[in-house]
């Protein structure tokens, strides 16, 4: 796979000087060898006016470059500029690492997205080509695993499912030490849409069974309410009802997600037949909301590309301003894990707007909440903690404790950060309890993350490596995991580890936050990974990590990366 470029370089464009020092620093006439190169190039793609001036422009009009289409297709072999390597330009091997696990992850995403579509689609025996390539590509990747047992039960293949489930088990205790989560085994006996239970008869019994199951899942029985949403678009498809299966199968799909960890893989399966069945049936309100969750699903998974494509779908088709606060809410998310703080804080601003204009309290709450995150992640402690107290305030309101833990954990950071530490302890403790009782990995790593930071201001080292551990492990049990949490707990983790100078447990964890950050486009988690580098003896990490943050719009990492 080759590329005149790829989505995500940072810094302005070098001029032809800077640009043959870095790439033939070695030859007699650098610039000679560059001009020499640039001409092959135009020759090979048969574009005469590309790659002039100077600083150099790409110009690539009448080319298909196919990593800059932003979506890599899915038969792309190798890695980007494979068997390229410039060990005396340190500064393009670190952007070409993090650009190949990019790239890389993009590749396994659009594999996926076939596989899934296939799959909603009816077409089970094509999607177990793309699966297996996912898996070949990301052999630890558990989500990758139980998709493809997934298609394997759906074309018939009960036996290649469990033959499947058994590979992987035996894979993840060899190389991980650890089993995989029961939802691998459960893909080989868990059809998409199936249901438990006798079958129902008419439209009136699958609108029955539909209003059993939302009700059921708001009031916390998860279990039973996925039985009656099953039910439901069960008997809508047998009702030749497809407005009434498209919104079954789309409360369905949300409540895999939201509701029962580790079922994101089937939710989205679940999903996409929704978005099927609601184009054909004209549900538009439908359409947006399954477009959205899809999102919402890649956007955790840490895919960036398929994320944005469900995104922006969902905003097109959206006309509330109910459905645009909850896209924008997503899609500010996402940007913010992505370090694209501007975006972000434009996008969950205007989310938290219109959802106070038409009284969606409960998406205000939310909004909020993760605003708050990206004030505080920059520092902005004011504007964070405006933000903070109205989430908190509606979340009262609501009495909704499913969210309740999000701003607690970050009310009480900033309390840490103003050295409020009774007031943190008593904020995150009531966060870790409340998480561990809701049994949400995501809340349980930020809380725990949140009591080692606690422990560390008030000197105990060792309690707060013990919490973070913890918190590591409670991030990482579903193969559904939140990336950015996960990553945020190893960046915490790595520092620590560094400051009781255990440098061995640090470097594996610089190892892993690194990996994870490259492959999620988590841009400032790969900055504070080369910091951490630097600082286990890396004396070219430091100028990486200045290279990479040149685009980062974060006043708070000016001084982590002027302080060492």
């Amino acid at each position: 796979m080759g590329a005149a470029g790829v989505h995500g370089a940072v810094g302005p464009a070098p001029s032809r000087r800077q640009l043959a020092e870095l790439l033939f620093a070695d030859a007699d006439d650098p610039l000679g060898a560059l001009r020499w190169t640039l001409a092959e190039l135009r020759r090979a793609l048969g574009v005469p006016g590309a790659l002039a001036g100077d600083p150099v422009v790409a110009a690539l009009d009448g080319a298909e470059v196919d990593v800059l289409a932003g979506e890599p297709l899915p038969d792309a072999e190798g890695d980007l500029l494979d068997g390229v390597h410039l060990p005396a330009c340190l500064e393009f091997e670190s952007w070409l690492l993090v650009a190949r696990h990019r790239v890389a992850a993009a590749v396994e995403a659009r594999l996926r997205e076939e596989a899934v579509a296939l799959l909603a689609g009816g077409r089970a025996g094509a999607a177990i080509r793309y699966a297996s390539r996912a898996v070949a590509r990301q052999p630890l990747d558990e989500g990758n695993h139980e998709l493809l047992v997934r298609c394997l039960a759906a074309a018939g293949d009960e036996a290649a499912a469990l033959r499947q489930v058994a590979i992987c088990e035996d894979l993840f205790r060899r190389e991980l030490g650890a089993k995989p989560s029961p939802a691998v085994r459960d893909a080989a006996r868990l059809g998409v849409g199936s249901a438990a239970g006798a079958p129902l008869r008419g439209r009136a019994a699958a609108v029955s069974q539909l209003e059993a199951g939302r009700a059921a899942i708001v009031a916390g029985a998860a279990d039973a309410g996925i039985q009656c949403l099953r039910r439901a678009a069960t008997e809508a498809a047998r009702c030749r009802d497809t407005a009434l299966q498209a919104r079954a199968l789309a409360a369905l799909g949300s409540a895999l997600v939201h509701a029962v960890r580790g079922r994101d893989n089937e939710g989205a399966v679940v999903l996409r037949e929704a978005v099927e069945v609601a184009a054909r049936s004209g549900e538009r309100a439908t359409a947006v909301t399954a477009r959205r969750e899809l999102g919402f699903v890649e956007v955790q998974a840490g895919r960036r590309g398929t994320a944005d494509a469900w995104l922006a779908q969902a905003q097109e088709l959206a006309e509330t301003d109910a459905e645009l606060a909850a896209v924008l809410a997503i899609r500010g998310m996402s940007a913010s894990d992505a370090a694209n703080y501007p975006v972000a804080l434009a996008q969950l601003g205007e989310s938290v707007e219109l959802a106070r204009s038409c009284g969606d309290q409960r998406q205000e709450a939310w909004s909020a909440g993760v605003l708050a995150r990206s004030h505080l992640l920059r520092d902005d402690r004011s504007q964070a903690a405006a933000a903070l107290a109205r989430s908190l305030e509606l979340v009262h309101q609501q009495r909704w404790m499913a969210f309740l833990p999000w701003p607690q954990t970050l009310r009480a950071e900033l309390d840490l950060r103003g050295g409020d530490l009774d007031g943190a302890a008593d904020g995150l403790e009531q966060a870790w309890a409340l998480a561990c009782q809701l049994g949400d990995p995501c809340w349980e790593g930020m809380a725990g993350r949140g009591l080692a930071l606690l422990h560390a201001g008030r000197g105990d080292p060792a309690s707060a490596g013990a919490w973070l551990d913890e918190a590591a492990q409670r991030c990482n049990r579903v193969p559904d995991r939140y990336q950015w949490v996960h990553g945020h707990v190893l960046d915490a983790a790595a520092a620590a580890a560094l400051a009781r100078g255990d440098h061995d447990r640090a470097r594996r964890l610089v190892d892993a936050l690194w990996s994870l950050a490259a492959r999620c486009d988590l841009r400032e988690l790969v900055v504070r990974a080369h910091v951490h580098r630097y600082r286990l003896g890396d004396g070219a990490a430091l100028n990486a990590a200045r290279l990479l943050a040149a685009n980062i719009d974060n006043p708070a990492l000016s001084p982590l990366l002027t302080s060492i």
